[in-house]
């Protein structure tokens, strides 16, 4: 049984992309019926059209809504969490309750300021969950039990791949996992771009890319092989694969990618903070 079922209300602070991306995970799964959902925003008109799309109940008070659930997922941009959560109101409505925020760069220690009495978990989802796909990292704070964290590796397993971390390697991370989908669009739109200079039609060349992409990261999760074997695997003497690896290895491209980690990472550990 899903540590999800049972009595427990999920509340949906902040109903935009990701929130609903997630909502919808763990309907489609099974492991919440709408009945037991209760989202939040100050957009009415975008509450309706998410009650109307997925049967759940809504209003555009917070405090209400932090007050009905059991355990609330905070999915407003960073700059708006302070304002939001950190009131005597949101303190007394989310005491002894669990509180996951996905919201970039905003530490723990934050968290525990405005709700010291809440058990806290942070996490860092990517915007391949809005198809099923995505990959979220995640870190518990002081007081968060083993209950809590299994409750939230569960809620975002519906969208794709979950995995704990400690919060240290949280900037990383969203380097990695969060801005990573745009680096791998990049590799790919440029893959694509080399074969329309050969002469494939611009939207096959974008589907063949795409379908390569995925099929090998499908490879290497299915069979936990190094890339750099199933690389090897490829790469036959004297062949156009070694051809292209070579002059790729020209533009120094491991250095590249690499670097662009690196910087994001830099950049990540600025988010949140003033």
């Amino acid at each position: 049984m899903s540590i999800l079922e049972g009595n427990k209300i999920l509340t949906l602070i902040g109903a935009g992309t990701m929130g609903e991306a997630i909502l919808r995970g763990i309907l489609r799964a099974g492991k919440l019926g709408p009945s037991q959902v209760l989202a939040s925003d100050l957009r009415a008109d975008a509450l309706a059209d998410l009650a109307k799309r997925h049967g759940i109940r809504t209003t555009t008070e917070n405090f209400e809504a932090a007050r009905a659930g059991t355990v609330a997922l905070v999915c407003v941009k960073p700059h708006q969490v302070g304002a939001v959560l950190n009131t005597d109101a949101m303190r007394e409505a989310l005491s002894g309750k669990v509180v996951i925020s996905i919201a970039a760069g905003v530490r723990l220690q934050q968290l525990a300021h405005w709700l010291p009495a809440s058990a806290l978990i942070r996490a860092m989802p990517n915007t391949p969950a809005l198809i099923g796909e995505g990959m979220t990292a995640l870190s518990r704070g002081k007081g968060t039990n083993d209950a809590a964290m299994a409750f939230a590796l569960d809620l975002f397993a519906s969208v794709g791949r979950a995995t704990e971390i400690d919060e240290t390697q949280m900037d990383v991370v969203t380097a990695l996992s969060g801005s990573g989908p745009a680096f791998a669009f990049l590799v790919l739109e440029s893959l694509a771009d080399g074969a329309v200079k050969m002469g494939l039609r611009r939207d096959l060349a974008v589907t063949m890319a795409a379908q390569v992409l995925q099929g090998s990261a499908r490879m290497v999760l299915q069979t936990g092989t190094h890339p750099a074997v199933l690389k090897d695997q490829v790469t036959t003497p004297g062949g156009c694969t070694i051809a292209g690896l070579s002059k790729m290895e020209e533009g120094r491209i491991r250095h590249a990618l690499a670097s662009g980690v690196e910087e994001a990472t830099r950049a990540a550990s600025k988010l949140g903070q003033g």
